[in-house]
């Protein structure tokens, strides 16, 4: 980016900044960056724009690109979290020099804008509160059931699917067993050659998943943050930026975000998820197969924990080994002997 480009971008962040440049021109403007977004909390609003970057699995650094990741992220999640994604406006620089949300202009940055939900009713603030309670887990399911149900299976060749679940593999181990990390290397072990050996031995348990259609276009980022419990139940953020990522069997997500409510203390919200789903799918995959998926999200957490340490300048740079550690206790808990 060069240094006119970095001037701009300054200048569009502090009009977005700024109370006055919204409808209504709200009291206080909270902004908030992310890995691939910074977001603006303005009023009853939310405006994100996707950052001019580019990472190992995206592209944003031109204008179209990050058009279109906003039109997909409203397409996408209208399903699951309806009216919370409302439109997509162009920021455009006026005549007089300054800027404005929406206009004929021609669009120097788009900006995807949702309704603000209240923190206080997502579902890791409610866990973390004492509050969550087994009727707001049914509601959930209520919600998930039939968005499953209803969902597009995946049609691949089995060859490439067990491929992917090798390439996954491979990356996590990849991660784990970095000696900069310093990791336990028992567990690692313990954990990565489970994994491998279940997908060479026991393959027809996956393999059938996939024949069945079973393996279906999900949400592919299902964390307790992004459940909002209501009423009704919404869910955001469904991943948007590739679509190979939210191919998976709805009880991997499930295990995913069991996981991460357990890790918040609410251990007994996992086997819940699965109950509840099961009954809406008439599907339950057998325990081998459930064990596996969750020591393969336990690993994968570790391993995306681990590598914040690789950023130039880490936040909170004692807080990931810790947390790797964690993370990497639960996968061995659900490792199978190999």
């Amino acid at each position: 980016m060069n240094e006119a480009d970095v001037s701009e971008e300054a200048a569009v962040l502090a009009f977005l900044a700024d109370p006055h440049s919204y409808p209504g021109q709200p009291e206080h403007v909270e902004a908030i960056e992310t890995h691939m977004s910074r977001v603006f909390l303005a009023g009853d609003r939310v405006y994100k724009l996707k950052k001019p970057i580019r990472l190992s699995f995206l592209d944003y650094r031109r204008l179209d690109s990050r058009r279109q990741s906003c039109e997909r992220e409203l397409q996408l999640n209208r399903r699951l979290a309806p009216g919370v994604y409302l439109e997509i406006l162009p920021l455009v620089r006026r005549g007089d020099g300054g800027f404005a949300l929406g206009g004929e202009e021609k669009p120097i940055e788009w900006v995807l804008v949702m309704r603000r939900l209240s923190t206080e009713r997502l579902l890791h603030e409610a866990i973390r509160k004492g509050e969550i309670v087994p009727p707001d887990i049914e509601a959930i399911c209520d919600t998930l059931g039939p968005f499953y149900a209803e969902a597009a299976p995946i049609h691949c060749p089995e060859s490439e699917f067990r491929e992917s679940w090798r390439t996954l593999i491979e990356l996590v181990e990849q991660s784990l067993t970095e000696p900069q990390f310093a990791l336990p290397g028992d567990e690692v072990r313990k954990v990565t050659q489970s994994l491998s050996s279940f997908v060479e031995r026991e393959w027809h348990l996956i393999a059938s998943r996939l024949s069945g259609g079973r393996i279906v276009d999900g949400h592919g980022d299902l964390r307790p943050e992004h459940i909002h419990l209501g009423p009704p139940v919404r869910v955001i953020d469904r991943l948007e930026f590739d679509d190979r990522l939210r191919r998976t069997d709805p009880f991997d997500e499930l295990s995913f975000l069991g996981l991460e409510c357990g890790m918040l203390g609410a251990q007994w919200i996992g086997e819940r998820l699965i109950d509840g789903v099961s009954i809406w799918l008439n599907d339950r995959p057998p325990g081998e197969l459930l064990r596996f998926y969750r020591c393969y999200r336990a690993a994968l957490r570790a391993r995306l924990t681990i590598e914040h340490l690789r950023d130039p300048a880490p936040r909170t740079p004692e807080r990931w080994p810790r947390l790797a550690r964690a993370y990497l206790r639960v996968a061995a808990q659900h490792a199978l002997q190999s």
